[in-house]
This record gives C-alpha cells, sequence and structure tokens, in this order.
C-alpha cells in the first residue's frame, strides 16, 4: 500500500509551517482493510484562508471548510485532486443535511466526533514513531470510537448515540446499508434499530441523493443482501415502495416463490455487473401484483411486463434517474418475456426481436432472462435454446460476409463509373467480394474502382458464379464457427 506522493508533500507542506494534518475518513478505513483508496482526504487545524496561502491553484468555494488542491507533475498533468478540510464540528441539522451551524475547531476529536460510522471517523497522522509504515513513511492511527475493532469485527456502528447520526442526515441510514453491502459487513444493532424507528425521515431527504446511493448498492458486490437490508429496516417503502407490493404474492407453477422474493432472488443471480441490468433484474416482475387474475381457477400474470415497465418508469423519473437510464431499464422490463423456440422461431423473427429490443441490448436481455430462470429456482441458467438465440442472434445482426464490407458500394459505381441501376452492379459486387475475401489487401476504393472498371464491360455471369461460391463457402464457415462457439 503507497500514499501518492503529492498526498505526502501536501502533509509535508503544512507540517513545515507549524500546521497540524491527517489522513481521515474513507481512505483511512480501505488502508487498514488493505485496499487501494479511490480518493484521499485530509483534514487540518489550518483554517481555509491560511491554506489557500500556501497552495497557489487551491479553490475554495463552500461553507465547510473544504478546499480542493489540483496537484499536477512537472509537465503539468493532473495526477489528481486533493480535499483537505479545517476541523470543525457542527451544531443542528433543521434542514436534516446540513448543519446549521459550522465552527472551525483546532483539534481532531471534535471533528471525528461529528462523522457517521466508526469505520470512517478514524485518522492516521504522520509520525516518525508510528506503527503503519507506507513507503519511507510512518503514521500513527487515531481511532476514539472503536473503528478499528468493528473492521476487524466487520460492523457498521454508527459514532455515538445512532439516532443522532441519523436525525442529523436522514441519508446515513442508507449509507449503512450500502457500507454494509459493498463491504460485506453486519449492521451493529443498535444502529439499526435506530434505522428502523427514523425510517420514515427518509422522504425529507433529496430524490437525487437517494438514487445516487441506490445505484451504489446495486453496483455493489452483495446487492441482493443491500435490497433485503433495506426492506427489513423499513426504507424500502420510502423508496420503491412498489416492490414491496409482491411479498406473499404467489405465482403459477412456473414460479416456486412469492413475486418479491424472486425479484430479490434474480437480482442476486444477475450475470451482469452493470447497475441498469440488476435494476431491471430487481424490477422485472415488479407489476405482477397488478396484473394478477384468476381464470378457470388458475392466476395468471398476463401483460405483466407492459404494467411492470409503466410503473419502472414512474419509478426511476420519481428518483430523478437520467433519462438514458431510465428508457434502458424500461425496455428491458418490457421486452423479458421475448418468447423463443428453437423449433419456431425464424431468422426473421429474431430480426425483428433485434429491431426492437436494440441490438446494444440484447446481452442485456439474455443477463435478464437468466436472471429470471435462476431466481424462479432453474437449475440451468443456459439451456439450449437460450444458447441457440445467443447464436441466431449474432448470425443475423450482422452479415460479416456480404458485400457491406466492401471500400465501396453500388453509388460509388453509378457515381464514378456512371452505370445506371441494373442487376449489373450487384454482379460487380459479388466479384469485387470474392476477390477480397481471398485477399484482404485489396478491399480499398482504388483497387476496387480500377477493377470494377475492366469488370464492367465483360461477361459477369461465370466470374459472378466462382464468387458466389466462394461466399457461400465462407459464411458456411463463419456460421459454423458461430455454433461452435454457442455449442448449439
Amino acid at each position: 500500500m503507497t500514499i501518492p506522493v503529492y498526498i505526502l508533500k501536501i502533509i509535508k507542506k503544512l507540517h513545515a509551517v507549524g500546521y497540524k494534518v491527517e489522513l481521515v475518513g474513507g481512505c483511512v478505513r480501505d488502508v487498514l482493510m488493505e485496499k487501494q483508496p479511490k480518493d484521499w482526504d485530509l483534514t487540518t487545524n489550518a483554517r481555509p484562508e491560511q491554506i489557500l496561502s500556501l497552495f497557489k491553484e487551491a479553490k475554495y468555494e463552500n461553507d465547510f471548510g473544504t478546499v480542493l488542491i489540483p496537484c499536477k507533475d512537472k509537465n503539468k498533468k493532473l495526477l489528481g485532486v486533493a480535499e483537505i478540510t479545517t476541523y470543525r464540528s457542527e451544531k443542528a441539522y433543521n434542514d436534516r443535511r446540513h448543519p446549521d451551524e459550522v465552527r472551525f475547531e483546532n483539534e481532531i476529536e471534535k471533528d471525528l466526533e461529528r462523522r457517521d460510522f466508526t469505520i470512517n471517523a478514524m485518522a492516521l497522522r504522520m509520525d516518525k514513531d508510528g506503527e503503519h509504515e507506507f513507503g519511507s513513511e510512518h503514521f500513527i492511527l487515531i481511532d476514539l470510537f472503536g473503528g478499528w475493532k468493528d473492521i476487524r469485527k466487520k460492523v457498521i456502528r454508527a459514532v455515538g448515540e445512532p439516532s443522532d447520526r441519523f436525525k442529523e442526515d436522514a441519508l446515513r441510514m442508507m449509507r449503512a446499508i450500502r457500507f454494509s453491502a459493498q463491504l460485506g459487513f453486519s449492521l451493529e444493532p443498535k444502529t439499526l434499530r435506530s434505522i428502523t424507528k427514523l425510517a420514515g425521515s427518509l422522504k425529507f431527504v433529496a430524490k437525487e441523493r437517494l438514487k445516487d446511493e441506490l445505484i451504489k448498492i446495486l453496483s455493489s458486490d452483495r446487492p441482493a443482501e443491500g435490497i433485503k437490508n433495506l426492506q427489513e429496516s423499513k426504507l424500502l417503502q420510502y423508496l420503491i415502495p412498489e416492490l414491496e407490493q409482491g411479498i406473499g404474492v404467489r405465482q403459477n407453477h412456473h414460479h416456486i416463490y412469492p413475486v418479491y422474493k424472486h425479484n430479490l432472488l434474480s437480482l442476486q443471480n444477475c450475470p451482469s455487473s452493470e447497475w441498469q441490468v440488476r435494476l431491471a433484474a430487481l424490477l422485472h416482475d415488479v407489476g405482477k401484483p397488478k396484473a394478477k387474475r384468476f381464470i378457470n381457477s388458475q392466476v395468471t400474470f398476463y401483460n405483466h411486463e407492459y404494467i411492470g415497465a409503466k410503473m419502472v418508469d414512474k419509478i426511476m423519473s420519481r428518483l430523478k434517474f437520467k433519462n438514458e437510464d431510465r428508457e434502458r431499464v424500461v425496455n428491458l422490463v418490457r421486452n423479458h418475456m421475448f418468447y423463443y423456440d428453437v423449433g419456431e422461431v425464424t431468422a426473421a423473427s429474431v430480426r425483428r426481436l433485434v429491431s426492437k429490443v436494440g441490438r446494444e441490448n440484447l446481452q442485456d436481455l439474455i443477463h435478464l432472462r437468466v436472471a429470471d430462470r435462476l431466481g424462479s429456482g432453474t437449475p440451468k441458467a443456459m439451456p439450449y435454446k437460450l444458447r441457440h438465440l445467443q447464436y441466431m442472434m449474432e448470425k443475423v445482426q450482422h452479415d460479416p460476409v456480404s458485400v457491406k464490407m466492401l471500400a465501396i458500394n453500388g453509388d460509388s459505381l453509378i457515381t464514378e463509373l456512371k452505370l445506371k441501376p441494373s442487376p449489373k452492379i450487384g454482379a460487380i459486387l459479388d466479384v469485387l467480394l470474392g476477390e477480397v475475401l481471398e485477399d484482404p489487401e485489396r478491399n480499398n476504393s482504388k483497387y476496387l474502382l480500377k477493377r470494377a472498371k475492366e469488370l464492367k464491360t465483360g461477361e459477369l455471369e461465370d466470374l459472378r458464379s466462382q464468387a458466389k461460391q466462394l461466399i457461400e463457402e465462407k459464411r458456411e464457415d463463419e456460421d459454423r464457427n458461430i455454433q461452435q462457439r454457442y455449442k448449439v
């Protein structure tokens, strides 16, 4: 584990003029867990104006004592932006987010008291006698609330009285769940009880902030566990209440789990690491409770995918997701019931599916179907028909052995050679394709136009026949390769 040189330079520069300075927060947690931090935050007794006087490119544009310092190498290339914040204490949070009063402090103890969880309330101070060694530098750990012990116990615990921390900023309740999902830690009982008791405060948090935490939960290594904890701690009802409508809703013989549990297991088994696909897995059957009907004593959920797509559109709009993310997830939910049977589906119908869903979303749709199957208790994620669908999708979405791969096209022949639209243009292009397949170096407009000029006056049928035979052989070879790739 190494600390960036530009961070060490900032520390030493502040030390040189007599200021205290420590690494603080998440980077300390990551270092102790032997993970490389993404960000390096510093805290100091120096006031913002004093920091600005030492670092000429620094910027200070807030009321919370945080100064941003762009760090560059000798060639002026940006290495990173360091955040350094003056020790501070805070008073009252009437808007449940921002402190009514920020007071700068001279000692770090007050600063650490205001932080959310013990694992984030530690600091590392450079000291020649410190027991923590990074490169050639030594640091001592400042741990007033047992954060290092909680890391080793794998526990998320609020600093001080949990209810006080959550009343200061209700989003901290979701952050607790998020850290649990990201780190694989459990929630300390008193902290969990306070979250459950104060869950209603979540409705006062800006939707954009809720959305950001939800994305982090979905992007974690344990997204289903995170959603489960949101539900059990009473937070989910203020985030996606539509999901809870599926609790206890039994399904037909194709599913052994009620709707909510099936959605959760689909998320757990989603093979994609992209949060948008994972969200689609979580919400793909959210429309089932509304669609549930009994026909001849059998439960049905006709059109639940369309009902669900409309619900997902409202959910993601309410939570202020970006339009492109919302459209992507809605598209997947709407089309997750696509029909496919090896013996019945033609290349044309697969092309229609490609056109309907979008080529860029095809793999997402496969991942969603796999998640749906495994979330239903089906042991086999990729049956033959899904592998066959992947084969057909690759086969029809692009035809690599076609005149489309040539550096010229029919318009080129009409413009450059003054040919009139006729079957002869297709014949010339077939011959050119045959020659390019034999020698790919020929695929440039200069050679192809020169060769086309030679061909336009000749009898093309024999050449065309030879070219077609070569093209068909190449297509068959590629088709066999695709079949082998998907084992069909």
